[in-house]
């Protein structure tokens, strides 16, 4: 009996030690999972972090409901938050998602730039969580002198520091990063640089504006946005533009810098901008292959060049004396002589085109010239989503008889009514009406916030839906710049959003904006969301993406109806956002149940930011 208890007994101390490994294991993991779904703190409150994924469509995170309630300590129901989307999501900007292109296995042309343009995600495949800040992330340093340096925590990304140290992008001291002003091509600064180009074109003082004639500049493959950043203080307002690609930070650094910034590509699709908004164009070593697809991309600058703007090419191909970059600038050449452009002046590692201000030399291009005129039926104007076309677009017949735009200088032009307000059936009057109004209604906001608002309390503000800009107008007199959104399915009101001397783009606000998470200071939205409504697109989702883009402490400016801001308020808790006043709007031309709700986004981090920020 003995033996045979000793036969057994080993057996039975296996399985025991088995259930006993397999029972640690069990509590190895319940820990490790509780110790990664961080608790979200604000105030004094903490909030339990979902686990979540950016693909709504996993069980984690399909919820139908806006927000989840939970019974707190008092056993008392409370609405508590959307889930809070996993910290690798704190940067993702969801039409521009590497991962979505690779998940639907999109068949995309790389060499045309394909997988940097918009891609978005279907309505039952977005994301439905919070997006939570990086570790330590801290409000913003004011303008200016986050022209110059920025919290690294914010964008802990310092790869670009060392990458691009000898060309002074930006470089890492201590807890900031700082912007010494340099760029690929002038390492020495940009003020020098501009300085130079102003010498160049025989502007006054050596000042890029000429005048006020030179107001608005598109800024193709703009790096950290230095460029643009100087040319604010000649009264020049920069549309820097970049890719999420290698250096995919960079319109982030831009954008946390104060400077207005888009993600975008010179890829297959015509950049978001009317024909005619831009003064001058700029490209500084910006690796665009300019010669592919018949000078096509050169053929876009030219559709958003005005009457008479001026293309700066600073890159080796316009100075460098091998046989590759020669036969470059001189197929170049060729192809901006073709379209009538003529070069302005040449020095040094700088050239510079002008685009005629007639359509005379078009007219006198012999048979078969290529590249040609684009067809009659094609609207130069149309701008969201429409493919890239091989073709000059001619100027109107106003425009050709006006030899130009017509367009005063700045800042007279903010004010005086712009030719092409004919080509919306707007009058004059109409302009100066809709200008005065908006004056009021900003005095009105103003008066609103009250103690909430001091002179550096906004920097980067975006207008969701800005028919002729009137909004940023009355904003002339702040230290701010406006993002004017005009959405893509009413009238084409950016082109007078830009010939006002301000700056915009289209959008669809059913889909996610081209910005990264944390932009926005200021962020006004007038009737948009009745539209949205109407369209039947999800205000849920619109809120979503107005918490994304929004910076902690920023505000939200509601003018809509009182339902909807009824309906708004009641999330404000999931969505962490607080109510500063809602008013009636007290001011004509407005629907009485209209009303103003200004909402302010709390500060609220991970338990991990927490930390490390103490």
């Amino acid at each position: 009996m003995t033996r045979g208890r000793a036969d057994v007994n080993p057996k039975k101390r296996l399985i025991t030690w088995i259930i006993v490994l397999v029972f640690c294991c069990g509590c190895f993991y319940a820990y490790t999972r509780s110790r990664s779904s961080l608790a979200l703190e604000y105030g004094s409150k903490s909030l339990r972090k979902f686990g979540s994924s950016y693909w709504s469509g996993e069980d984690d995170t399909n919820t139908d409901s806006s927000t989840r309630i939970e019974e707190d300590a008092d056993d008392s129901f409370i609405p508590k938050s959307f889930p809070v989307c996993d910290d690798r999501h704190s940067e993702i900007i969801p039409c521009l998602d590497r991962n979505l292109i690779y998940q639907t296995r999109l068949k995309l042309d790389l060499a045309v730039m394909e997988h940097y343009e918009r891609h978005c995600p279907l309505p039952e495949k977005r994301y439905n969580c919070l997006i939570p800040p990086p570790p330590g992330y801290r409000v913003s340093i004011k303008w200016p002198k986050s022209r110059d340096k920025i919290w690294k925590a914010n964008i802990p990304h310092t790869h670009l520091a060392t990458e691009k140290s000898d060309q002074r992008w930006m470089a890492v001291k201590g807890d900031k990063i700082v912007f010494p002003g340099g760029g690929t091509h002038f390492h020495y600064g940009a003020d020098k640089y501009l300085a130079s180009m102003a010498n160049m074109l025989n502007f006054p003082n050596n000042i890029m504006s000429n005048e006020g004639n030179v107001r608005t500049a598109f800024d193709a493959g703009c790096g950290v946005a230095s460029f643009g950043g100087y040319l604010l203080s000649h009264d020049i307002l920069t549309m820097s533009v970049a890719p999420n690609d290698a250096h995919q930070n960079q319109i982030q650094f831009a954008l946390e810098r104060g400077i207005p910034a888009y993600l975008g590509v010179l890829g297959t699709k015509r950049l978001p901008y009317p024909s005619r908004s831009f003064e001058l164009a700029h490209c500084s070593r910006c690796r665009i292959d300019w010669l592919q697809r018949n000078g096509i991309l050169l053929l876009e600058l030219d559709r958003i060049l005005r009457p008479g703007g001026y293309f700066a090419f600073s890159s080796p191909e316009a100075y460098a004396q091998d046989d590759e970059d020669l036969r470059i600038f001189r197929a170049m050449s060729s192809v901006a002589k073709r379209m009538c452009w003529k070069i302005a002046v040449k020095r040094e590692q700088t050239v510079i085109w002008v685009k005629p201000l007639t359509n005379d030399c078009y007219i006198q291009r012999e048979s078969g010239t290529l590249p040609p005129m684009c067809r009659s039926d094609d609207d130069p104007d149309a701008a969201w989503g429409v493919p890239m076309e091989a073709c000059i677009s001619p100027y109107t017949n106003q425009v050709h008889r006006a030899k130009g735009s017509g367009l005063v200088p700045w800042p007279a032009r903010l004010t005086t009514p712009p030719p092409r307000l004919s080509e919306l059936g707007y009058s004059d009057d109409m302009f100066v009406k809709d200008t005065e109004l908006w004056q009021q209604r900003v005095e009105h906001y103003w008066t609103i916030f009250g103690p909430h608002l001091k002179p550096d309390t906004f920097r980067n503000v975006m207008d969701m839906k800005a028919n002729l800009g009137s909004f940023a107008a009355a904003l002339n007199n702040k230290d701010v710049w406006v993002m004017n959104v005009v959405p893509e399915d009413g009238p084409n009101t950016l082109k007078i959003v830009y010939d006002r001397g301000l700056l915009g783009t289209l959008h669809n606000w059913c889909e996610s904006y081209s910005t990264y998470p944390r932009t926005y200071d200021l962020i006004h939205a007038w009737t948009l969301f009745s539209d949205i409504e109407k369209k039947g697109c999800s205000i849920v989702d619109l809120l979503l993406e107005v918490d994304r883009i929004l910076r902690p402490k920023g505000y939200f400016i509601y003018n809509d109806k009182r339902s909807i801001a009824e309906v708004i308020n009641k999330y404000l808790g999931a969505l962490h956002w607080e109510a500063v006043a809602m008013v009636d709007s007290q001011l004509v031309e407005q629907d009485e149940d209209d009303v103003v709700f200004i909402i302010q986004k709390k500060m609220w981090l991970t338990s991990e930011s927490l930390k490390e920020s103490e």
